[in-house]
């Protein structure tokens, strides 16, 4: 009888995620906080959005280098940990199988059941360097590539989200009249960015959009009452 396969459906794309939210949520929220801050001193909207590009532009280049760093760290971090982990296993072999052994038995496998993997990992050093890697230091191997597109979404999110805020000031000639417009697309946005991050991660999207919302709200809020007060 012809079965239907089964397909296990994952989400993949937790880290790309995580840098859109990253650059996505400080590029709606910092912005805007200058802007809305600017508008309380000045009503020209040419010295807003002039103000408001140079800092997108400044906090998206800090932002993609400080995720370009971030990425290499663990993809160096890797590497010294496979390496110590290389040296042990050459060094003190009976002293990592004890630890894999202890390993398997903390997930329920009894010494008996535990001792052919560890005689099977012995005779396949490399694996058995992974598998410390990943099992006992909880270690994946990073994607080499990963720096860089890390730095590059970040960066791409912050401009993006940073020109949201600024939108309405580029449209309007009164910056007093631009602002509950840019209070207004910024939650908009803040509240649908939410609800897609929510779709994408199997969470519950308005869940997700409310909290985004609620969270990015309040970081606004304290970014714009630190601007209003410096202005």
């Amino acid at each position: 009888m012809p079965s239907t396969p089964h397909v296990e459906q994952h989400f993949k794309s937790g880290l790309v995620v995580r840098d859109t939210v990253i650059g996505l949520s400080d590029g709606l929220t910092v912005p805007f906080a200058l802007a809305a801050g600017l508008t309380g001193a000045v009503d020209s909207t040419a010295l807003v959005v002039t103000a408001g590009l140079a800092e997108i532009a400044a906090g998206a280049i800090a932002m993609g280098l400080g995720g370009y760093m971030a990425g290499k760290s663990d993809v160096e971090h890797y590497a010294s940990e496979r390496h110590r982990e290389q040296l042990e296993i050459e060094q003190k072999p009976d002293v990592e199988a004890m630890e894999v052994t202890e390993l398997l038995q903390a997930h329920g496998l009894t010494p008996e059941e535990s001792a052919p993997v560890v005689a099977a990992l012995r005779r396949r050093p490399e694996a058995w360097r992974d598998f410390m890697l990943r099992f006992e230091l909880g270690l994946e191997k990073p994607d080499p590539r990963r720096a860089v597109r890390s730095g590059a979404v970040i960066a791409t999110a912050y401009v993006a989200g940073g020109l949201i805020p600024l939108a309405p000031y580029m449209l309007l000639p009164s910056a007093t009249a631009a602002l509950p417009w840019s209070i207004a697309v910024t939650g908009g946005a803040l509240a649908v960015f939410g609800w897609i991050k929510g779709r994408l991660t199997g969470t519950r999207p308005l869940r997700s959009g409310l909290q985004t919302l609620l969270i990015g709200g309040l970081a606004a809020a304290a970014a714009f009452l630190i601007a209003r007060a410096l202005t």
